[in-house]
């Protein structure tokens, strides 16, 4: 297990009580590789996000074991998940998830202030990724005054803070135009191939998954295929928006 970064044996996940219970995995199993690139397609329904959540530790499954650096989740209290979280994940949502109030600095500051780093130390880093993500002109701007790509690289930034081991994005694309799609995508592709970011994608669009070095197939809760392929980054001429 040391080999493998993340592992998902046997996990299933239910929601509600009684005969409204809803079973969103069934038994899934995987193991994820430091430095893989990894994406999980499916329709929408299919439990790719579930699975991903699990993978992140924002959830815990309700049978079955997660195991992060070797690590069993379902040991860990609250203190020690709120810490992997901070210092080995970093996530990036649909949604984008900015704090509206916040600049452009101080949302991607937020990790950094969380895990107690000095201000000037925290500055300093903030600054790093916003030029890095290609917007050192909007430090001081607020998350109403960005595009959607322009946000979505706020993101990108705010979870490279603290040098994370794990890129999580669920969606990244989803609320994005075909250019500001491939731009996210490739700024992903390029986190992966220079510095070998373990980097995993929810998505149900194939033009994203071809960014990628391995792709999980998932469908009604169960893994149906587990496939590796040469990553491909697509031409202007295609459609980042084409449906699963």
């Amino acid at each position: 297990m040391d080999k493998h970064i993340l592992v998902i044996e046997n996990a299933t996940k239910e929601y509600g009580t009684g005969t409204a219970t809803f079973r969103a995995l069934k038994g899934a199993s995987l193991k994820i590789k430091k430095g893989e690139f990894v994406s999980i397609i499916g329709p929408s329904g299919s439990g790719k996000s579930t699975l991903l959540h699990l993978l992140g530790c924002l959830d815990k499954p309700t049978s079955g074991e997660v195991y992060l650096e070797g690590k069993a989740v379902s040991k860990m209290d609250d203190d020690q998940l709120a810490e992997a979280r901070n210092s080995k994940l970093g996530f990036v949502f649909q949604a984008f998830n900015l704090s509206p109030t916040l600049s452009v600095l101080r949302n991607v500051s937020l990790p950094l202030m969380i895990g107690g780093t000095d201000d000037d130390i925290t500055a300093k880093r903030a600054k790093e990724l916003l030029a890095m993500v290609g917007l050192s002109d909007k430090l001081d701007s607020k998350p109403s005054q960005l595009s959607g790509g322009e946000k979505q690289r706020v993101a990108i930034a705010r979870a490279l803070a603290n040098n994370p081991e794990i890129i999580l994005a669920d969606e990244p694309t989803g609320n994005l135009d075909s250019k500001s799609g491939r731009d996210v995508m490739h700024f992903l592709s390029e986190l992966w191939k220079k510095h070998k970011v373990t980097v995993i994608i929810v998505t149900h669009e194939p033009v994203v998954a071809a960014y990628t070095e391995r792709v999980i197939h998932i469908r009604d809760g169960q893994i149906e295929k587990d496939t590796r392929q040469v990553p491909k980054v697509p031409g202007n001429g295609d459609n980042i928006k084409m449906k699963y």
